[in-house]
């Protein structure tokens, strides 16, 4: 698969080399392109660099991986008023998270995904956006033998096999979260979470019990 990804930072670099070394192609883009040439160079020889619309034009699905607050701007450069992301598979792991206050930005009751889709016609997947990057990196990320489980919220179901199939790439288990208008809690779940790991050093696992324990006694 050829995956384009707007963004040359961690995330861009930790789930871009992971495809790479699926098998796939990558383009990555940022706003610096000396920055972008360096990470593809990293990757191998299947990554390229090329500019946000390139990066956006490039392949079969492309990943939103820039700081919540620059994702309009960036899509907006990407071709987004020109209707050059309508119809792709955009795959958006932002966190609209205020830092410090680990609540989310208001944005008149739709979740960032769901203005993304808005403004871009494109086939938005929320997903990635739970964990650390450095759980991305690990090859593959699995716990007391468990897989990592991946949430996905999304409307189109081409556009959720694309995802799923990047996700089982990471070793990972993707999870079906129910349509975009979902994606608003995926948000919250991080904000939440982020803010139980790193205000208090709580183990956010713990406050949900077994799957036979969850809608009764066993």
């Amino acid at each position: 698969m050829r995956i384009g990804i707007l963004g040359a930072g961690d995330m861009a670099d930790a789930l871009g080399t992971q495809w790479v070394r699926a098998g796939h192609e990558v383009m990555v883009s940022g706003r610096s392109p000396e920055r972008a040439t360096a990470l593809a160079d990293r990757m191998g020889p299947a990554a390229r660099a090329g500019t946000f619309a390139e990066a956006a034009a490039f392949g079969s699905a492309t990943l939103l991986a820039v700081p919540a607050s620059a994702a309009l701007a960036v899509l907006s450069e990407a071709g987004a008023e020109e209707g050059l992301l309508g119809g792709r598979v955009l795959v958006d792991c932002t966190n609209p998270v205020v830092p410090g206050r680990f609540t989310l930005e208001r944005r008149n009751g739709a979740s960032l995904a769901e203005e993304i889709a808005g403004t871009t016609g494109a086939h938005v997947v929320k997903a990635f956006n739970v964990c650390h990057v450095d759980v991305w990196r690990m090859r593959p990320p699995v716990f007391d033998g468990r897989p990592l489980a991946v949430p996905l919220c999304g409307d189109d179901d081409a556009a959720l096999t694309t995802v799923r199939d990047l996700v089982s790439d990471l070793g990972c288990t993707p999870i079906d979260g129910g349509g975009l208008e979902r994606a608003g809690l995926l948000e919250a779940t991080a904000a939440f979470v982020i803010g139980l790991w790193v205000a208090s050093g709580a183990d956010a696992q713990a406050i949900l019990p077994p799957v036979r324990f969850a809608v009764g006694a066993d």
